[in-house]
């Protein structure tokens, strides 16, 4: 039986975009500032350079998945067109989704047969569990990592095991180093 091939879903906010690191030093100039102010927003260090060199590996099926609402939704999407975010990463821009409720993204986990999914946020992991082999908690979180996951502080720390996950033997799960 041939695995199903790699396909990568990724988070946006504290993945991508940080929000946290603003020049101003306000974690909410991008969701409430001007235009200016948002697009100063830096990215998260490392994400665009590490998912360039991941969407080769994933032949291009990579998505983009937020959970926001129509505002940030639209705040997100010029902060990527001006990054110029698809033409430095290889990411279509059509392969971008949203959804209003953490819980959402497992339906297009499912509706995409994602395999692979990077996210910040514990609650999104709970909802995915079974849908998607390997999941990646980003970033530093405040309980352990449970046992279908893995912590990842750091895009290399992504890349790693993301890379380590495609050469295992059909893609299976690797063994998670999380707790719980």
């Amino acid at each position: 039986m041939n695995a199903p091939s790699p396909r990568l879903g990724i988070d946006i906010g504290r993945v991508i975009i940080d929000g946290s690191a603003h020049p101003s030093g306000n974690d909410t100039a991008f969701f409430s500032g001007d235009e200016a102010n948002m697009l100063a927003t830096p990215e998260v260090s490392e994400a665009v350079a590490t998912i360039a060199r991941l969407v080769p590996h994933f032949d291009g099926r990579v998505w983009l998945i937020s959970k926001c609402g129509p505002r940030v939704q639209a705040r997100t999407l010029r902060w990527l067109a001006a990054h110029d975010f698809y033409r430095r990463t290889g990411v279509d821009p059509r392969q971008v989704r949203f959804c209003r409720a953490r819980a959402d993204k497992r339906a297009h986990s499912l509706d995409l047969a994602l395999t692979h999914f990077i996210d910040d946020h514990p609650e999104v992991h709970a909802a995915i569990q079974g849908a998607v082999d390997h999941q990646y908690f980003f970033g530093p979180q405040r309980r352990p990592v449970p046992y279908y996951g893995h912590p990842t502080p750091t895009w290399a720390e992504v890349e790693r095991l993301v890379i380590d996950s495609l050469r295992a033997p059909e893609h299976a799960a690797v063994p998670s180093r999380g707790t719980g």
